[in-house]
């Protein structure tokens, strides 16, 4: 926010803030009694991967960098997994939640060209 970093500027960046804000709306249909349990892990995880993304650019070093990297992208996979038990659990469709997978599935290929490339 104050800090003017190039990490900003990176596409893979700009979309996890897209899928962080996408996954803090689609928690809020989330049932009540999931407050404290679903739409916090989701919450927790989808911030997590834009977070890392940013802290890996104060790193050094590319192994340091490729292991941030990967961290944001297990985060991916974490709600992923959240996704198909909330779908599972009927709080929405697989329909209805598809713009956020493509932006996850978006968001791990562009993680995953990066960790290669470290």
């Amino acid at each position: 926010m104050f800090l003017q970093l190039a990490h900003k500027e990176m596409d893979v960046y700009k979309l996890a803030r897209t899928f962080v804000i996408s996954c803090y709306q689609l928690s809020k249909t989330f049932p009540p009694e999931e407050k404290f349990n679903m739409t916090q892990q989701v919450r927790r995880a989808a911030l997590s991967v834009q977070l890392n993304i940013a802290e890996s650019a104060a790193r050094r070093s590319a192994a340091e960098r490729r292991r941030f990297y990967e961290i944001a992208r297990s985060s991916l996979v974490e709600i992923d997994t959240a996704m198909d038990i909330a779908v599972s659990l009927s709080y929405f469709t697989k329909d209805e939640i598809e713009e956020l997978g493509n932006i996850m599935i978006r968001c791990f290929q562009m993680l995953t060209k990066m960790v290669a490339c470290q």
